[in-house]
């Protein structure tokens, strides 16, 4: 018998939780909607179909997601005062800008606020893989995922948005999984911040915000478990649709 049955990335436990809410979601942006564009069936079924496109890795675009990859880049390459293997990134000291071609498009952020960030991170470990082993009445699950930025007491995840409003990522699971991992590979690191830095269309800086979590070894644990049991019984109801076998622990 394998050890691990199935292996989940945190933001799949997150994809997951955004499924599971779609009504929840539906009602809140259309519920108040006499005419709306999109009935609550349509959403849902289209919330279904993204989320087996997302444990299938469906390759797609996302201008939103890519202009939160740059600017964790560039500040990542500030910290470390490295140049990126990810993408060209040059400095535009004229207008004041640092500028990041990715994907096709180039994104722009204010110099300042790039230096700033990463002496806030200053002495982080950036993109720290970690990994646990979580049991289930299914059998042992592996989660896993990169942690942004880890500072010797708190735990940060830069986050990129248009628009923010309180407790935004307060469903998230990043701030359950990651310390949970931490814990079995011997770092006692319960605090968790969501750094939240927003952006309008052009890239311009709109403001900065802190959600702070603390890690409850015994709550927490047993809502991942929740979390995870639940996502297994919908990928053995859904094996058939499923093509990547990374879950399943299968490569």
């Amino acid at each position: 018998m394998r050890e691990v049955s199935y292996r989940f990335y945190a933001t799949l436990l997150d994809g997951f939780q955004n499924y599971m809410s779609s009504s929840e979601t539906y009602h809140k942006y259309y519920g108040f909607s006499e005419n709306p564009s999109i009935t609550e069936e349509e959403f849902e079924a289209k919330a279904f179909q993204d989320f087996i496109n997302q444990i299938n890795r469906v390759p797609f675009e996302s201008e939103a997601a890519d202009r939160g990859t740059a600017f964790n880049e560039i500040v990542d390459c500030l910290i470390e005062n490295r140049k990126s293997e990810m993408m060209d990134i040059r400095s535009d000291r004229e207008n004041g800008l640092i500028v990041a071609n990715y994907n096709g498009r180039e994104y722009s952020f204010s110099l300042s606020l790039c230096v700033e960030t990463a002496n806030y991170y200053r002495g982080a470990l950036t993109q720290v893989h970690t990994t646990g082993l979580l049991k289930t009445r299914y059998g042992q699950v592996e989660l896993y995922g990169y942690i942004d930025e880890l500072m010797p007491s708190v735990i940060h995840d830069i986050k990129t948005t248009g628009s923010y409003s309180a407790f935004k990522y307060k469903e998230n699971w990043q701030h359950k999984v990651y310390p949970f991992c931490l814990r079995q590979q011997g770092a006692m690191v319960d605090e968790f911040h969501y750094d939240i830095f927003v952006f309008d269309s052009k890239n311009r800086f709109n403001g900065r915000h802190t959600e702070k979590y603390l890690f409850n070894e015994e709550r927490d644990t047993q809502l991942l478990v929740n979390q995870c049991e639940s996502l297994i019984e919908f990928l053995e109801m859904n094996k058939a649709l499923i093509t990547d076998k990374k879950v399943f622990n299968n490569e």
